[in-house]
This record gives C-alpha cells, sequence and structure tokens, in this order.
C-alpha cells in the first residue's frame, strides 16, 4: 500500500497546470498494465487543492476514499471496514516538483521524483493524464476528464469520514 501512496501524491498534484492551478476536480480512470499485458481499470473522482490536499474517491471495481493531508494518508476502505492512516512526511512539495517539470513538447511534459518518470499529458492547457511505471515496473496511466480548475473547495470535503465501527489501522 505504501508504495501506492507515492504515486497518489504526485498525481494529487500533477495537474497542477505547471503552476498556476490551485485547485483542481476531475473524473479519472486509472489504467494498470503488467508485463503480461493484463490490465486493471479503476474509476472515480478526483478533488485536490494546494498545498497539498486532495480526495481521491474511487468508485469502481472497488469502493474507496484516499485522503492526503499536509502529513498523513487516511484510506477508508468501506468493503473492508476499515480505515488506515500513514504518516508521509512534511517534505512532499510536489507543487514545487511539478513547476520543475521539464516540457518535452507542446502537449507532454517531463518530471522526476524518486528516481521515477512522471509523463505529464495536457490538452488545451489541461492536465489530460500522467504516465509512469510502479515500483513493480506496471505501466501505470491516469487519464482526468471533466476538469475543473481553480475553483473553491471548501476545506471540509478534505476530512475523512471514519464511521465509529471501523478498525482503525496506524502505519
Amino acid at each position: 500500500m505504501k508504495q501506492k501512496i507515492l504515486p497518489l501524491l504526485f498525481a494529487t498534484v500533477c495537474f497542477a497546470n505547471l503552476n498556476d492551478i490551485n485547485s483542481f476536480e476531475a473524473d479519472f480512470v486509472q489504467k494498470i498494465v503488467d508485463d503480461t499485458n493484463k490490465t486493471i481499470l479503476y474509476y472515480g473522482h478526483i478533488k485536490a487543492k494546494k498545498p497539498q490536499y486532495a480526495l481521491w474517491k474511487y468508485t469502481k471495481p472497488i469502493t474507496k476514499s484516499v485522503y492526503i493531508l499536509d502529513n498523513k494518508a487516511v484510506i477508508v476502505e468501506p468493503d473492508l471496514e476499515q480505515a488506515i492512516i500513514k504518516k508521509i512526511g512534511k517534505n512532499f512539495d510536489f507543487f514545487v516538483l511539478l513547476k520543475n517539470a521539464k516540457k518535452m513538447s507542446d502537449n507532454r511534459y517531463l518530471g522526476h521524483y524518486n528516481n521515477k518518470k512522471f509523463i505529464i499529458q495536457t490538452e488545451h492547457g489541461t492536465i489530460k493524464s500522467l504516465s509512469y511505471k510502479d515500483e513493480f515496473e506496471n505501466r501505470v496511466t491516469i487519464e482526468f476528464s471533466n476538469q475543473i480548475e481553480n475553483h473553491t473547495i471548501a476545506q471540509k470535503e478534505f476530512t475523512p469520514s471514519i464511521p465509529d465501527d471501523f478498525d482503525i489501522i496506524r502505519e
């Protein structure tokens, strides 16, 4: 699970249109392809805002919410009736990383994080997709649709909602 948090953190801020975006909201499809070309698709919706807040709501094939806060990630998994709280540190400034991404062509940018390459694809000035290889050499692509940039997102959107009867796991 730890290996999946860092790419999510990077993706969370990746849509910062390389400097000017303070908030972002979109539907997404996350496609993971392994070395045998087996493909898994996840669908959901994301809300994010500076400095480092995000909510990834997965809706299909599983239901799960991943909250990215200043120094922690909270993963709420209704099917398992559990929530996982992970410390992620305070020195993850992905907006600065994005700001330093290098333009490769009109619609492609290259970012680096933790010795990994991230390809950011834009369309009409909006982040369209993010691609990278995960720690298992799977090819991961997150495609965004219905993007909304720089609108007000209430801070309460990033407050995890954990039912009282859920198990809480702290890592």
